[in-house]
């Protein structure tokens, strides 16, 4: 399966357009002025001399480079003259910077030359891999391929110290995102070392007797070496790190029909969906290493779900698609989108946070007065730029690259995925698309290709719906026979859905979430008043759509919640009163002041 490139889809109007004009006329700019107060951009001019203030970070270029690939995708459907001209001055600096070899990093390049590929954990590799995978849209979307010939001969210097002289102080990446830009990069030049290199790669997790500790603190976990990539069957450690590699391995599998990386893949997939995942599609539970942790261990008020790794598990979900059509495999590319991903971001498109918890309670925050020790919890306010700020760049790269997720096709049968107003044209495949979705829940689709048959996505939150034409239903897909120019119509009934949890997931027993279409909503104090966490929703109660600032509408009903009293403890019994509620979209949380937020609300039995 192929997917119709984001060169070849034009978003016209509806949610994503709307967030990729966010991302166009805002973000990518509020990105780039953060990143200039901080001395990322300056660094790569490799000035830096000891004593100076500003010591280049070890992962800085991998920031800078997530800003360009999204910078490429831009350019490519529009031209911006002011951001063409930043990238081909940082591009420039890139470029001079490199020594003899082709070897660029504006830590190692300034700071201890003596220690190249010697400190596994310093990032090296993961910041080559995304100047990679910058340099390949860059060259993509302008023809320009300066940047591009430098990083071949990066990577044709990483194949020499790695897998021909095996002078390196280590032999997989601290952080696993260079085999999954290594297959881009073979996707792009067509060159079999840059597949074979990320294949040795790929081979070496868990297959070499170097000590697979990348911390003290971590053991074999955290950076996957634990067994081979082969062998794996849950979604082990460092949640983003395990990710990126899965995207790898996926790649890799489709490159090369191997059926053992497939199964490896599915495995992996399949334990991380159906145990290791919040319903928002975060993934990752805790701070401590930013890690997948044990089965349904998914703390709501401590979620660590890191922006990066709802990007992460979208990418790689994205990916199983090219494997094997199946529907849960968009819906969970659905889930992130809408929820783990966008969370990430403010309205305005200027802060961001790097934790996306499912429940603040600010009034319980660094409540002992006796020490000045704090307990930890998530920000409860967006920022515009962290210490460690990999997550706002890749909303820049990341949004104006869902347009590449939507559409696919195989010789048979073109797929639509995900829905939003648009149109594609590629290799005779041409299709229209009109919706508010996820507004609404109506799409309609008009498809001229050769192929003989269309596919529309059946969401698996879609409990009804209909057809104008008749279709066999598989994998969460409707197939229709083309013929000619086709246009259909599909209408998904999108009612309320309450949801309950898993009993072994704890933290959210009793509890209920509710859900319209594939967007998670959540209360917050700002509309519902204090102590929403004894607030208790009747699964069975009606909701009606409210007017929304949030793009998406607002939902309103009634709950329940106890009589206020002056007493600590009460007998319990029949002393509950009717409440207003108001629901927003979960991605819009904490745009309005600090306040409390729940996903996760008490339900109401009887």
């Amino acid at each position: 399966m192929k997917h119709i490139d984001y060169r070849h889809v034009e978003l016209h109007d509806g949610f994503w357009k709307t967030k990729l004009d966010m991302v166009r006329n805002t973000t990518v700019h509020a990105v780039y002025d953060r990143f200039c107060d901080t001395h990322r951009f300056s660094a790569l001019k490799c000035r830096w001399k000891p004593g100076d203030p500003d010591q280049p970070h070890i992962f800085w270029d991998s920031d800078v480079a997530k800003w360009l690939e999204g910078v490429a995708y831009l350019l490519a459907k529009e031209e911006n003259k002011e951001l063409e001209a930043i990238a081909e001055e940082t591009i420039a600096a890139i470029i001079a910077n490199s020594d003899e070899n082709g070897y660029f990093n504006s830590h190692f390049l300034v700071t201890e030359q003596e220690n190249r590929f010697k400190l596994r954990s310093h990032h090296e590799l993961y910041c080559a891999g995304h100047l990679i995978e910058a340099a390949v849209a860059y060259y993509e979307a302008t023809g320009r391929d300066a940047f591009l010939k430098a990083m071949c001969r990066f990577a044709d210097y990483i194949e020499k110290i790695f897998k021909i002289e095996k002078s390196a102080a280590f032999r997989t990446p601290g952080h696993p995102e260079l085999e999954l830009a290594l297959l881009r990069l073979y996707g792009c030049t067509k060159e079999p070392r840059y597949l074979e290199l990320a294949k040795f790669f790929i081979d070496e997790h868990g297959n070499n007797d170097v000590d697979g500790r990348l911390y003290p603190q971590y053991n074999e976990y955290y950076n996957q070496d634990e067994m081979p990539l082969r062998e794996r069957s849950t979604a082990e450690g460092h949640s983003v790190r395990s990710l990126y590699l899965l995207s790898a391995m996926a790649d890799l599998a489709e490159e090369t029909d191997d059926a053992e990386l497939k199964a490896a893949c599915e495995r992996c997939f399949k334990n991380i969906v159906t145990r290791r995942m919040y319903i928002t599609g975060g993934v990752g539970s805790t701070h401590m290493g930013e890690t997948f942790t044990v089965d349904y261990h998914l703390p709501n008020r401590t979620a660590y779900a890191e922006t990066c790794a709802a990007i992460s598990l979208a990418m790689f979900s994205n990916r199983m698609l090219h494997l094997q059509p199946r529907g849960v495999y968009a819906d969970t590319v659905e889930r992130t989108l809408y929820n783990g991903i966008l969370s990430g971001v403010s309205m305005d498109g200027r802060s961001f946070f790097y934790e996306n918890p499912l429940e603040i309670d600010p009034k319980f925050n660094n409540v002992n007065t006796s020490t000045e020790e704090k307990e930890r919890w998530p920000i409860t306010q967006r920022v515009e730029v962290f210490s460690c700020s990999c997550c706002p760049p890749n909303i820049v790269r990341f949004i104006p690259s869902v347009a590449g997720m939507l559409y696919a096709y195989d010789e048979n049968t073109v797929y639509v995925h995900q829905y939003a107003a648009s149109s594609a044209k590629e290799n005779g495949v041409e299709l229209t698309v009109e919706t508010s979705y996820p507004a609404e829940g109506t799409v309609k689709v008009q498809c001229k290709a050769p192929q003989k048959q269309l596919a529309l996505r059946i969401p698996g939150w879609c409990r009804s719906f209909t057809l104008n034409c008749p279709y066999e239903l598989k994998d969460g897909y409707a197939y229709i026979a083309l013929q000619g120019e086709s246009t259909v119509e599909l209408t998904m009934d999108m009612p309320v859905t309450v949801m309950a949890a898993n009993r072994e997931v704890h933290a959210s027993a009793g509890r209920v979430a509710v859900l319209r279409g594939p967007v998670v909503y959540c209360a917050e104090g700002v509309d519902n008043g204090e102590d929403i966490a004894s607030v208790l929703v009747d699964p069975k109660a009606v909701y009606t759509k409210g007017e929304s600032e949030f793009l998406l509408p607002n939902l309103h009903t009634a709950a329940y919640r106890p009589a206020e009293t002056e007493d600590l403890y009460r007998v319990a019994g029949e002393d509950l009163e009717l409440v207003p509620l108001k629901l927003i979209p979960y991605y819009a949380f904490a745009n309005r002041g600090e306040t409390e937020m729940h996903v996760w609300l008490l339900r109401k039995y009887g």
